[in-house]
């Protein structure tokens, strides 16, 4: 097809334009108030109404007026004291408790609105006071105006709506060439945008009133005041610091310093709230003014002034617009304002990294790519349950052990990486999110939509479709045209796993831009992608591509031919990954799978693979077949590849090509990646912070993936030998938890304030990795969905201060040369005293003497109490879907049962071999070893009927998928008539 030139990605398409750099208004993210706002506030309208109105309607009814008609006599000391005494004073407690919360309200009312100030303190009244305030916020969260909870700028997402045509909204705010926009169309659109921005602007510049400070306050003991807390107290979410940070970044503060760092907040500073937040402690001026000093009314005076940057900056970081008083989201813009000298003003912040592209001491690479690190983290993690079973079946020779290697160096920082950057739920919200739309297109009888791209953005997927394809069934609404499909986050939630084939498997992440991801679906690109750049930045991104695909969790069956590169990719996924050694051997591969593939749909009667994998054909054909060649093919290659490419993407193959010029004959879009790692399509119109995978920290991962590997034979890594503690009685532990079974502390006095939960989860996860914990991977294990550093930081030294020193004062928290946190070896747990006693048994004294090995396993049964952390409350300790540990553990209990039950055997002690395989199913209900077992020692004790009634339990057990085949094979050995009982009795 004929390609269409441009100049430049980021020249003024009008040949001129008066807007003000960065100028461009951004869309205001408006936190929408929901059914449950309502529901506290009416919950807490009614408390309210109970506590101050029916609490002394009560006590009158009851008791009447508590304060005596009269002058009190002598004689009333004199009188008898009976029960009625007891509860004429016991209603006069009442009635004074009651006084002091009807002050407490009182008090937190007339704070929360007057907006200024800290509430006054009622004298006793610390619960009292507490519970007023939490009722009083709740009441007003929901009661204040529409007005109080509208940045001020917000009225530019209502002009964007009222004033401009839908054609016009939609280049403003999607890239033109992919989503289909003419160039002329984004060019009026940025000249009539740029005038809007200008006038609001000015209109912002010039109204100085209605805007809410808060002043950090000093510390309060142990305390020290924070952006997260700041936004949890006043704007109900901490993760709303970013907005702050926004609004208040690089401005000058009364000190004359500047907030560079979102963790680094001095007392004294003024911070610009968003208009919506709310509480007693800001200040609202001009109307605050008169409530304050002097001195801070000039310091916030003074700070206003400072205040153009942040409206350029701050509502940016907020995204989103309003439209009928509800908050919308729409893919984002990219950011094309022009300068005068032609350049383009990218404000979008991204973190803090060094030139080794590392942050906070970790691949930056990985730590950018949530969909890339969780793909990797559960294909690790399968890949090591794989080895884990085969290694306890015997399956493999070498790989005895329950212990896998530890990763040291590169691959160690590889996998924290791993760990704080990926988002799995993420994935799965993609992943149900795509099938769901499937199946209810199915239902509808309707064709799947062929989608070019798919943008996340704040939580929300957006589609774009190659041409309009109708109303999207619900959820899914129509976008800002009809090319577009989006659903909202909270729509994608209630989306349940559907048995359907994944519809959209060659989504495969790009990049980013202005904090929304792209996904672009190299299946339907009708021909060839093209990737210019230098070699080193186009194996990065080939890297990055390649192994989303490998591991990605949107998909089902796929192909992913590798040439010019990757052959030390394949580890990844050896089922989905191939590589060829050259461009000729993959044309003579790709036109007899095209012409089989061609025949394929002609006799299916299907137009393209979309319409195969709806209905009957679904999970039988139609997998894709994606290529990515990073060598740079011959003018004549280039040409056949073109040929093979022109019809690929009904039949589901697509290529991504890399070429060493800016041109491909036959590329239908083409693509650039600079060194400084920028994406660049211009006829595209997009300009993108690219997902790339640097030669290090590929090697990395695969190193991972080879050290997991089951199939690694003698000569693969060993074993790596685990914590073993002193399980002798001088050994006696300092401080000794039990995580096998329900969670227990011994040694430690129990935190007594609400930070209890964090503590113990945090000390769970360091006593699962003796070899250390990154303080990146505690916090996005204990705060999936993020939190600042000094909260971090914090808990650690809460953590550091619970556990205590040694005699020798050195504390119990440490941390190592790399920065990881570890526990002192006084700190010891149950699983550390099971691995050393199961390893001293079968490696240790054990191994030489059949009484102690006995007395060992013995012991190591005792410490089982049942599976990890039995009793971990719901919604905590998710960082152990992306442990083995769950997997380890009834493997180790499993192997201890079969170690002592044959142990008994041998001494013709069936009972007790029984015994010790019932304590081990209690962890490993699962395992048919201990139930094979345990049919051999039943069948020790001579009695039938027992075995009899074992074998009906194992088929009720196995319900209608039957008994596994080597249980079979073995009651056919020791109960001939199994089946004939079992029927008899069933």
């Amino acid at each position: 097809m004929p390609r269409r030139r441009s100049s430049s990605s980021t020249g003024n398409p009008t040949g001129g334009s008066t807007a003000p750099r960065n100028r461009t208004p951004q869309p205001v993210r408006v936190r929408r108030r929901t059914v449950g706002d309502f529901v506290k506030a009416f919950l807490a309208f009614l408390a309210l109404m109970v506590l101050l109105v029916g609490v002394p309607l009560a006590l009158a009814m009851q008791f009447g007026w508590p304060l005596p008609h009269g002058v009190p006599s002598l004689d009333w000391l004199q009188q008898e004291i009976t029960v009625q005494t007891f509860l004429n004073i016991l209603s006069v407690v009442v009635w004074l408790a009651w006084a002091q919360f009807t002050a407490c309200v009182l008090v937190e009312m007339k704070a929360a609105l007057s907006g200024v100030g800290v509430p006054g303190r009622v004298p006793g009244a610390g619960p009292s006071q507490l519970l007023a305030r939490q009722l009083v916020a709740a009441l007003l969260l929901v009661g204040a105006t529409a007005a109080s909870f509208t940045p001020g700028l917000s009225q530019l997402g209502h002009g964007l709506e009222g004033n401009q045509k839908g054609t016009v909204a939609v280049a403003q705010q999607t890239p033109g060439g992919l989503f289909g926009q003419q160039r002329e169309q984004a060019a009026d659109t940025a000249a009539a945008v740029a005038e809007q921005a200008a006038g609001a602007a000015a209109q912002a510049e010039a109204k100085q009133g209605d805007t809410k400070y808060y002043r950090i306050q000093p510390p309060e003991g142990r305390h020290h005041d924070s952006l997260w807390e700041i936004a949890q107290r006043h704007l109900g979410d901490g993760r709303r610091y970013k907005e702050i940070y926004a609004l208040n970044k690089d401005r000058v503060q009364p000190d004359g310093s500047r907030l560079s760092e979102a963790s680094l907040i001095r007392p004294g500073w003024i911070m610009e709230m968003p208009a919506d937040a709310h509480g007693g402690e800001l200040v609202e001026m001009p109307d605050g003014a008169p409530d304050v000093s002097e001195q801070v009314r000039q310091q916030i005076h003074d700070y206003a002034r400072t205040g153009d940057q942040a409206q350029g900056g701050g509502d940016q970081a907020q995204g989103g617009h309003q439209q009928d008083g509800r908050s919308h989201a729409s893919v984002p813009a990219q950011r094309q304002h022009q300068d005068h000298g032609g350049g383009t003003a990218d404000t979008a912040t991204t973190p803090a990294t060094s030139s080794s592209g590392r942050s906070f001491g970790l691949p930056e690479a990985l730590l950018g790519a949530p969909l890339l690190a969780a793909g990797l983290l559960a294909a690790l993690g399968h890949r090591r349950r794989q080895a884990l079973w085969q290694s306890a079946l015997g399956a493999v020779g070498g790989r005895r052990g329950m212990e896998p290697p530890t990763p040291t160096g590169d691959a160690l920082d590889v996998r924290d990486a791993l760990l704080v950057g990926a988002d799995p739920e993420g994935v799965r919200r993609l992943d149900r999110s795509l099938r769901g739309l499937a199946a209810a297109l199915a239902a509808e009888s309707r064709p799947l939509p062929v989608v070019y791209a798919a943008w996340l953005t704040g939580g929300d997927l957006h589609l774009q479709l190659a041409q309009p394809a109708g109303k999207p069934p619900a959820p899914w609404q129509t976008g800002q045209d009809e090319t577009f499909w989006v659903l909202g986050h909270a729509d994608a939630e209630r989306y349940e796993d559907a048995d359907t084939a994944a519809p959209f498997p060659g989504l495969v992440s790009l990049g980013t831009m202005d904090d929304s991801r792209l996904l672009l679906n190299l299946e339907a690109v009708p021909g060839i992608v093209s990737l210019s750049g230098r070699a080193a930045d186009r194996a990065a991104v080939f890297a990055s591509v390649a192994a989303e695909l490998a591991t990605d969790g949107w998909s089902d069956r796929m192909t992913v031919t590798l040439v010019g590169f990757g052959q030390d990719l394949t580890p990844l996924a050896p089922n989905r990954l191939r590589h060829l050694d050259g461009i000729e051997a993959l044309l003579e591969t790709m036109e007899a799978e095209t012409r089989q593939r061609r025949g394929a749909l002609g006799a299916a009667g299907h137009d393209s693979v979309l319409t195969g994998r709806t209905g009957p054909a679904q999970h039988t054909r139609w997998a894709p077949h994606l290529v990515l060649l990073a060598a740079q093919p011959s003018p004549e290659e280039a040409l056949r590849l073109a040929e093979l490419a022109s019809g690929a993407s009904r039949l589901g193959i697509g290529y991504l090509v890399g070429t060493d010029s800016a041109e491909l004959p036959g590329a239908a879009w083409e693509m650039e990646i600079t060194g400084e790692g920028r994406l660049l399509a211009p006829l595209l119109g997009l300009e993108l912070d690219a997902q790339m995978l640097p030669s290090a920290e590929q090697q990395a991962v695969v190193e991972l993936f080879v050290e997991a590997d089951p199939e690694n034979g003698p000569d693969g890594p060993a074993p790596t030998p685990p914590f073993l503690v002193d399980i002798t009685e001088q050994g006696r532990p300092a401080v000794y938890a039990r995580l096998v079974g329900p969670y227990e502390i011994i040694g430690l006095d129990t935190p007594d304030d609400e930070r209890s939960a964090l503590l113990h989860e945090a000390l769970a996860l360091l006593l699962l990795h003796r070899e250390g914990v990154h303080p990146r991977v505690l916090s996005s294990a204990l705060w999936p969905r993020g939190v600042t550093d000094d909260v971090r930081d914090a808990l650690v030294e809460r953590l550091r201060s619970w556990l205590g020193t040694d005699p020798d004062g050195t504390p119990r928290l440490r941390t190592d040369d790399t920065g990881r946190l570890t526990l002192a070896k006084s700190v010891v747990s149950d699983l550390d005293v099971l691995r050393s006693l199961y390893h001293e048994a079968t490696q240790g004294k054990g191994a030489d003497s059949r009484a102690v090995r006995g007395r060992l396993l013995t012991d190591a049964l005792v410490v089982v109490r049942g599976p990890l952390l039995a009793d971990r409350p719901e919604g905590r300790y998710r960082w152990l879907t992306h442990e083995i540990v769950d997997a380890q553990l009834p493997l180790i209990v499993a192997d201890i049962g079969l170690a002592l039950s044959s142990f008994h055997l041998e001494k013709d002690r069936a009972d007790k071999a029984i015994e010790a395989l019932d304590a081990a199913l209690r962890t490993a209900p699962a395992d048919e070893r201990l139930w094979n077992e345990l049919l051999r020692a039943t069948h020790a004790t001579g009695d039938t009927a027992r075995l009899q009634a074992l074998a009906a339990d194992l088929v009720g057990r196995a319900g209608a998928r039957g008994l596994p085949p080597r249980t079979e094979a073995l009651l056919d050995e020791l109960l001939p008539p199994w089946r004939t009982a079992v029927a008899a009795a069933g």
